[in-house]
């Protein structure tokens, strides 16, 4: 596993979290992240190492190696940060309480596949992304 990059852990079966990995995957320019699902066997590994409770956290998960780890919407704003350019806008929105941000983030969470629907299994990679998912 590569130090240097930070791991999107992600729910692979649900249609919006694969949706979002495709659009931080189109605008990762500098190739800051890699990706694994929540149900693979290195997401389990890599929660288990951090002690994180996948029954209050199970959509997104954004590890930084050696450092930290952030979940729910601070996971999402991190790594809006780290797209650069306008996303880094997204940074106004840390003035916004976390528990006010946590709780549209659970709500969102809580729908998404009511609202966005289920794969049967996590998303195979094509070829040409296969090297950015640890699994």
């Amino acid at each position: 596993m590569e130090k240097s990059k930070k791991i999107i852990l992600f729910d692979g079966v649900c249609n919006l979290c694969n949706s979002s990995v495709q659009f931080v995957i189109k605008r990762d320019k500098k190739d800051v992240f890699r990706y694994a699902a929540l149900q693979s066997e290195v997401g389990q590994q890599l929660v288990n190492q951090r002690h994180i409770d996948t029954s209050k956290v199970d959509s997104i998960i954004l590890i930084e190696p050696g450092v930290a780890y952030f979940t729910k919407s601070d996971a999402a704003l991190e790594i809006a940060k780290d797209l650069g350019g306008i996303w880094k806008l997204s940074a106004i929105f840390t003035w916004i309480p976390t528990s006010i941000r946590n709780s549209i983030y659970d709500f969102v969470a809580k729908n998404r596949y009511k609202w966005f629907g289920k794969k049967e299994s996590c998303m195979i990679p094509t070829p040409e992304l296969k090297a950015k998912f640890l699994d």
